[in-house]
């Protein structure tokens, strides 16, 4: 370890000489920030669908089935109770949750006005204002048939509507800024990270310096974790900034644990640091580098991480390349820490991923250093 922080001292100086490089990721962070947060705005099919049935009756059945032939539903569930579909929501199973009344035949056919519930994931301020549109266009449809059955059958009789009541969680204003906020700290953090240790090796290459650390009494885990903990702590401390800055400028909130935040930024960084020096062994010049890690970082982060298309309406083959997106699991994790206040047992799986993720880079680089000083 003392070897370790030896190199992360020389990297530090080093870094500190290179005033461009340290503007860079300093200040190019910040002005993402200020450029999507204020001027993106994004506006979906296979929405999941949990249903709370406390009619079941035909009437009932004719409303889920209403909602399922639309063709943007997918019935995932029928619960029995309240903390049942909570904690689907709550874990990303269900997006929206259609709760019938008890006594909803009755009412329809006495000719009485019915409340239905919609309760609707907000975490994603723009599919929760599509999927709000596309449920009280449901809604209205059956609306409009029991009323014309009505008007068949006794012309002049009250008239049965069904009356939807929407419930928006987590964020009831949709606000669009609360949905890019943790799409842009992913993909700030991985763009910061991976370029930065991808030019740090290829710098040494291109100076010569290489040879020299050959020749110290220096292992690769070292030398890989020397060169890794100065990005890793400008990499955080940019990402923590991000975050606060979203606070006072956006009005993110934080209704989780900091330390669950602090763990899952831990977990991305590690692994986006280890893409960096990845591909650092492979190119030969600092433009090749730049160039490399612009590709493996920028594109993947931004379209298949869910951070602008959702991941549900991809083609099946490219869903399955999201898979070995990190982001895709980094931005769960945001997304059910700050605005969900979600316990760690909700989104395990995604943080298992990504440390899964970071194990394996880091490993992969150590060994193609070792590799290439042999």
């Amino acid at each position: 370890m003392r070897k370790a922080l030896a190199v992360g001292r020389k990297e530090f100086r080093q870094i500190a000489r290179d005033r461009i490089s340290l503007l860079i990721l300093m200040f190019v962070p910040a002005f993402f920030l200020l450029l999507y947060g204020y001027a993106l705005n994004f506006d979906v099919q296979h929405i999941r669908l949990a249903v709370h049935d406390n009619d079941r009756t035909t009437a009932s059945r004719n409303l889920i089935s209403s909602f399922v032939n639309s063709g943007y539903f997918d019935l995932v569930a029928s619960v029995a109770d309240a903390n049942e579909y909570e904690r689907l929501i709550d874990e990303g199973a269900a997006r929206i949750v259609l709760v019938i009344p008890p006594g909803l035949q009755q009412r329809l056919l006495a000719g009485r006005r019915v409340p239905v519930q919609v309760i609707i994931n907000g975490d994603d301020a723009n599919t929760a204002a599509t999927v709000t549109g596309y449920a009280l266009g449901v809604l209205r449809t059956v609306s409009a048939q029991y009323q014309a059955d009505a008007m068949t059958r006794a012309p002049g009789a009250r008239l049965p509507v069904v009356n939807v009541e929407p419930r928006v969680w987590y964020n009831p204003e949709l606000r669009s800024a609360l949905f890019l906020v943790p799409g842009l700290i992913a993909y700030i953090g991985m763009i910061s990270a991976v370029i930065s240790t991808a030019l740090s090796v290829v710098r040494e290459k291109e100076r010569g310096t290489m040879e020299q650390v050959r020749m110290a009494p220096l292992s690769t885990i070292a030398y890989v974790v020397g060169k890794t903990l100065p990005y890793f702590a400008i990499s955080m401390c940019t990402s923590l900034g991000v975050v606060l800055a979203s606070m006072a400028l956006f009005g993110l909130p934080m209704n989780g644990s900091w330390w669950l935040l602090l763990l899952s930024i831990s977990l991305y960084l590690a692994g986006a640091l280890g893409l960096g020096l990845m591909i650092s062994t492979a190119a030969e010049s600092q433009q090749a580098a730049f160039q490399m890690a612009m590709l493996a970082s920028f594109l993947p982060t931004m379209i298949l991480s869910g951070f602008v298309y959702p991941i549900a309406s991809m083609p099946v083959p490219i869903q399955v390349i999201t898979y070995i997106v990190p982001a895709r699991y980094f931005i769960v994790a945001l997304r059910s820490i700050l605005l969900k206040g979600a316990e760690l047992s909700m989104f395990w799986p995604d943080l298992a991923a990504l440390a899964l993720y970071a194990t394996f880079m880091l490993t992969m680089a150590s060994r193609r250093l070792k590799r290439q000083w042999t």
